[in-house]
């Protein structure tokens, strides 16, 4: 049985921490600018990532059962909304 998505995402947001306190870590150690850059190019590549999940989670749940209500019109609408928010 899988756990609640907002488990996975907190998961996600944990890894993404321990890895910025890594790159503290560089920082203070005089590291390459580079290799400081890139790390947290990944950093903000995971947290954006865990942003999507729970927007399209919200999505998912929440709003499909408010656009269900409204019949064939609502899921069409449902349908162009997710859509777009692929985007985000």
């Amino acid at each position: 049985m899988s756990d609640h998505p907002h488990l996975a995402i907190a998961r996600r947001l944990k890894r993404a921490n321990g890895h910025l306190e890594t790159i503290i870590e560089m920082v203070e150690q005089g590291r390459p600018c580079a290799q400081i850059a890139q790390q947290l190019q990944a950093v903000e590549s995971a947290i954006e990532n865990a942003k999507k999940a729970l927007i399209h989670d919200h999505i998912s749940d929440s709003l499909e059962r408010s656009f269900k209500a409204h019949g064939v019109k609502g899921q069409g609408a449902l349908k162009d909304f997710r859509l777009v928010a692929k985007y985000l």
